[in-house]
């Protein structure tokens, strides 16, 4: 009998053309189980690290999903979208080059994506999940209703053009979460006064997730079938990978499984940071920990036991 994953993330490359319901649900084939979820969602064009969140390791998405993320994208110069990307309805056509009066340059590239680095205000594109009173802006888009969204404030830590060759450029970006690659693609366009949008999309990175520790749909339910899955699963006791963990003695798990706060000795390690992994002596996750005093920690977060 195969059997369901164990708790922990699995780290997708999601295939274009999917979307990241699309991903969850297959993982709950693969996995075996319905806790499934996903961090940060990715548009259906977008390729790249979609962490899959798999039972108990659900209860961790907050401590997961509010993190830096990388983009390598394809910008398509001279029209604009309707979706700020190549799946949109497309508008009018900006002659690039020897056939108009535009021609593009890495230079003026350059000149008018400067501006868009570091904390700015970002209007995200109307075609996405962002809410006007309750409704998700897409929605509202399909029933042709207006879509006013408020800028929201963003940091583009990264924003590096990596190449060119007449109508497209490759860019590199990294950004705290919220932001949209699309708008970032079509305020170029603008810009530039010849219309863009995203062609090609991949998330290289989202948090500690890695596009070298993503497994493709083919390759998971290879090892399902295999009877393997648990190789692909990073386990609870990794997660969150930012938090610092401690290795404390069963009479302090037993005091963190009753709801007690618990010390942390400042001589035997001290985390230093607002949140920690508080792991048995076998080195299962027994709980997140949040500072409440110096080296007093409350347990945020209790893992069930089997």
């Amino acid at each position: 009998m195969v059997q369901a994953a164990p708790d922990g993330v699995i780290v997708v490359n999601k295939p274009a053309g999917w979307t990241s319901h699309d991903v969850v649900a297959r993982m709950r084939g693969i996995a075996g189980t319905k806790r499934v979820g996903h961090l940060g969602t990715l548009d259906p064009i977008a390729t790249g690290v979609l962490p899959i969140m798999i039972g108990q390791a659900t209860r961790l998405a907050r401590f997961l999903e509010n993190s830096t993320k990388t983009y390598d994208a394809v910008v398509r110069f001279g029209f604009a979208t309707t979706t700020y990307d190549r799946a949109g309805d497309p508008g009018p056509v900006t002659p690039l080059g020897n056939e108009g009066d535009l021609r593009l340059t890495p230079e003026l590239l350059e000149q008018h994506l400067a501006p868009m680095r570091g904390e700015i205000d970002q209007v995200p594109p109307p075609v996405s999940a962002k809410k006007i009173g309750g409704v998700p802006a897409y929605k509202l888009v399909r029933e042709n209703k207006p879509v006013d969204l408020a800028p929201v404030r963003i940091t583009i830590e990264e924003l590096e053009l990596r190449g060119f060759d007449a109508d497209r450029a490759r860019i590199h970006v990294r950004c705290t979460t919220g932001t949209y690659i699309r708008s970032i693609a079509h305020e170029w366009g603008i810009a530039l006064g010849c219309g863009a949008h995203i062609e090609e999309l991949t998330r290289t990175t989202s948090g500690a997730f890695t596009i070298e520790q993503a497994w493709t749909l083919e390759a998971l339910q290879a090892l399902k079938d295999e009877d393997r899955l648990a190789e692909a699963v990073l386990p609870l006791n990794t997660l969150p990978p930012s938090l610092p963990a401690i290795t404390l003695d069963e009479a302090t798990v037993r005091q963190i499984r009753q709801g007690r706060d618990f010390h942390v000795s400042p001589f035997r390690q001290n985390p230093g940071s607002e949140f920690l992994r508080a792991l048995s002596p076998s080195g299962d996750l027994v709980a997140i920990g949040e500072a409440v005093l110096p080296h007093l920690y409350h347990p945020t977060v209790v893992m069930a036991t089997d």
